[in-house]
């Protein structure tokens, strides 16, 4: 409806409709669309000619002259920077369904929002509508909206089921005989939901992370660090008394000596020796493990043997996160900061720590880098970086039982 009278509003104008697939945009939300169209007596034809071919709908001349463009905003690997779209200018957009697709696309469609908004005098303006999802639309709305952070230039409404006097009873009863995690989501709208199978951490125990100070301090500390050079990854470099963060560095780009040197600033200050220290070895990161002559970290690793014996994990980055994810659900370990931004990249990262296919045999997993990606709209550093402290856990455990 607010596409509509904006294309009829505001002559030559130009707007967006996306959806993670393209057919099921034509399936379901053209069918409402089509439907709002035959409300006001809009015609195909006559008010308006429906490209299915090249997907848009463009008001005739009397009408307006503007157009509405079809968009797959999937994440195809062929196209991960939405290439697709880098040429395009629109007035306004609309994105159905959008907890399936990634923060990059919703980011890339924001950023095309500039097509004659001056000579209308127009606010960009991105509507996107959802059902409750663990991702980046809990993270930057639903979260913020609950904890009156929300920024003042976005706004959550909130809208159940009961309150769409055009809903199915039908609907209603389905949803009622779903299973409990699905029917939490969609009849109840419930955003706080764990799929308890996948999630290694609760989100109060996450949460809880900022605020455990009592975690006891020690004469032991540690550093780690998941490095990255020059890519988009952030270079995450913690510094930990015992199972406590107490101080951090997090640069957007950096070299191989810069980090170094950062790494070398905290070993000064905290005294700490290159045997506690640890860097993502993997790639770029072995440059650092050589210079400083520190643990190296390899996510693929064989798991380390506990009391001489092999640990059911696929890796040793699989070990090292299941067995971190205990220390959280715990209550032992603590990070001290009061950086917003960053207590909310923790949160979003650890909460979308999950088993991999727990519901078959064989070894345990945890779900791929790529995927996380996939559904944060970046890499997990920081979780990365604070995983690897229980390295240092788990080797000393070795020796001694050794």
């Amino acid at each position: 409806m607010w596409l509509i009278t904006s294309a009829l509003q505001y002559p030559n104008t130009q707007w967006l409709i996306g959806r993670s697939v393209l057919k099921n945009l034509k399936e379901t939300t053209m069918r409402t669309f089509f439907d709002i169209c035959g409300w006001w007596k809009l015609r195909n034809g006559i008010h308006f000619d429906y490209n299915t071919k090249d997907n848009y709908i463009q008001f005739k001349k009397q009408f307006g002259n503007s157009l509405i463009l079809m968009k797959d905003l999937f994440a195809y690997p062929s196209d991960p920077e939405f290439d697709s779209l880098g040429s395009l200018e629109i007035t306004g957009a609309f994105i159905d369904e959008g907890n399936q697709i990634t923060e990059k696309a919703k980011n890339i469609v924001n950023s095309r929002i500039r097509y004659k908004l001056d000579k209308y005098k127009l606010i960009p303006k991105l509507l996107v509508t959802c059902n409750p999802a663990k991702n980046w639309v809990y993270s930057q709305f639903y979260r913020p909206n609950k904890d009156g952070t929300l920024p003042i230039y976005r706004k959550f409404v909130r809208a159940l089921v009961h309150e769409n006097p055009y809903i199915s009873p039908f609907y209603i009863e389905n949803l009622n005989k779903l299973d409990p995690i699905t029917k939490s989501r969609l009849l109840h709208g419930n955003w706080e939901y764990e799929l308890d199978e996948y999630v290694l951490i609760g989100y109060n125990e996450i949460a809880n992370i900022f605020t455990n100070k009592d975690v006891p301090q020690s004469v032991d500390w540690y550093i780690t660090c998941d490095y990255a050079r020059f890519g988009k990854d952030k270079t995450v470099i913690l510094v930990w008394n015992s199972w406590r963060i107490e101080d951090y560095k997090v640069m957007d780009k950096s070299s191989i000596p810069q980090a170094i040197a950062e790494i070398e600033k905290f070993m000064s200050k905290y005294a700490v020796t290159a045997n506690r220290v640890i860097v993502d070895e993997e790639g770029v990161g072995s440059g650092v493990v050589d210079v400083l002559r520190c643990q190296g970290f390899v996510n693929s690793a064989t798991p380390i043997k506990v009391s001489g014996e092999k640990e059911n994990y696929a890796n040793l980055k699989a070990q090292c996160y299941f067995r971190f994810a205990e220390k959280v659900n715990k209550g032992e370990v603590y990070f001290k900061t009061h950086d917003i931004n960053l207590i909310g990249k923790v949160v979003e990262e650890l909460e979308h720590l999950k088993r991999k296919d727990p519901d078959k045999d064989g070894k345990l997993a945890i779900m791929g880098k790529d995927k996380v990606k996939e559904e944060i709209g970046r890499s997990p550093d920081y979780s990365d970086a604070m995983m690897m402290r229980i390295y240092f856990d788990i080797k000393k455990h070795r020796r001694f039982l050794i």
